[in-house]
């Protein structure tokens, strides 16, 4: 007989809220999503990864730029995005960079085990990159070695947390 048969509910016995194990991740990108194509893909990660974890994203915006002013654009982009994660003080924040540390999808999964109950936030830099004081300040994380146009790196990210969860959750989602 099944402990709801016996009108035994575990999770209120053992006093499991289950939602402390999941993430609350949030993307945080400079820019828009322009593109329709990506937009709806990112909608159809973002959708997916519903029952696995929190997710909120943000955009920032993107300053305009000519070839001798691009330091001042990123500045600009650094003090906007400053604005927003002051309300991050607790979270463990990451940015992407195709510097940053590479992982394959397993240990992706694991990268997110590591932080089950805790807050992520993800920074997608815009077509300038990163401001130089600002890839300092927080340890990177690389998608692949090669350079994404920002908007292709913020799917495949989604992508990635999408597949990540579900190895964690024990779903097959490798082959």
């Amino acid at each position: 007989m099944s402990n709801r048969r016996r009108g035994l509910d575990l999770k209120k016995i053992l006093r499991i809220d289950y939602n402390d194990f999941m993430n609350n991740i949030t993307l945080i990108a400079v820019g828009a999503l322009k593109n329709k194509a990506l937009q709806s893909l990112a909608a159809d990660y973002q959708k997916r990864i519903k029952p696995y974890a929190r997710l909120q994203k943000l955009e920032t915006p993107a300053s305009p730029f000519r070839k001798d002013d691009r330091n001042k654009a990123k500045k600009r982009e650094k003090e906007a995005l400053e604005k927003v994660l002051h309300r991050y003080p607790k979270e463990s924040i990451f940015i992407l960079a195709e510097t940053g540390r590479l992982f394959d999808s397993v240990a992706f999964s694991n990268f997110l085990s590591e932080y089950d109950g805790r807050d992520l936030v993800f920074l997608i830099g815009g077509a300038l990159g990163w401001e130089e004081e600002l890839a300092l300040k927080y340890p990177a994380l690389s998608l692949s070695p090669l350079t994404f146009p920002h908007e292709l790196a913020r799917v495949v990210l989604l992508e990635q947390i999408y597949r990540g969860l579900l190895l964690k959750a024990g779903k097959e989602y490798h082959y």
